[in-house]
């Protein structure tokens, strides 16, 4: 019998997932389903948290971790093409990151530090994706607050977030015990204030991360971690401030 002209060749199925092997190809989609030759659809596993996420815009990979009913990035997001301290950053289509010292080695570890405006990649709007990846955002201050209050409070909930030792804290890195597993780091910050100078301040003792939540025309809500308590502080800062991001999953 002579084989009919399927544009489908053949569909193989194993316990892990679908592969599907098509004569003219097959298409992607980002929300993981997969077309076939305009013919067949394959959805693929969702992703879970606590898993390993890779960001598609440069091929690093994420630790992510459940805390409550939130799913947390438990690394700082690291994305973009350094520029010096001294430059901001701009509306220029290029995602453009700080390192601390300008050094790309800050970054590796630490994470890159952004400017608001290119943190949330020139919107205003609450909850913006920003710089995060596709099915992820920039926390809001109100969410901050969902972590923080499951954490049992501003007082407390640093400790439960901070990495513990002093490999990237300096010590007595006070209360720290993870316990969140958000990992948190002290990326320090590049200063962004009225006398904009452009100066790196506070690496290994404070963790600042912004939220996607404005409060007032030139500056945003930020969350801090110290080294030296177990507290989480909650500030508005000019938002030509460089500081860390991490993203929330949708």
């Amino acid at each position: 019998m002579k084989a009919k002209n399927y544009f489908l060749t053949s569909l193989l199925l194993f316990s892990t997932g679908l592969l599907a092997m098509a004569q003219s190809g097959m298409t992607i989609h980002s929300d993981g389903k997969v077309t076939v030759n305009g013919n067949l659809t394959i959805t693929l596993p969702a992703f879970t948290c606590g898993t390993t996420l890779t960001d598609t815009c440069d091929g690093k990979t994420y630790n992510t971790v459940l805390i409550g009913t939130q799913c947390w990035f438990a690394q700082n997001l690291n994305v973009g093409t350094k520029i010096l301290g001294t430059a901001n950053q701009t509306n220029n289509g290029v995602l453009e990151k700080y390192c601390y010292n300008d050094d790309e080695n800050n970054c590796n570890i630490y994470g890159g530090l952004y400017q608001w405006d290119e943190a949330m990649q020139y919107v205003t709007t609450e909850g913006a994706q920003g710089i995060c990846p596709t099915g992820w955002h920039l926390p809001t201050d109100a969410e901050w607050t969902t972590l923080t209050d499951y954490l049992d409070g501003l007082s407390v909930a640093g400790g439960k977030m901070k990495e513990t030792g002093s490999t990237h804290w300096a010590t007595p890195n006070t209360g720290a015990t993870n316990n969140s597993g958000f990992t948190a780091l002290p990326g320090g910050n590049r200063e962004g204030n009225v006398n904009l100078n452009g100066n790196f301040n506070y690496l290994t003792v404070i963790g600042y991360f912004w939220s996607s939540s404005q409060s007032g025309d030139t500056n945003a809500w930020n969350w801090a971690l110290v080294y030296s308590n177990e507290y989480v502080y909650r500030s508005g800062s000019f938002k030509t401030y460089g500081f860390s991001a991490r993203c929330l999953k949708n």
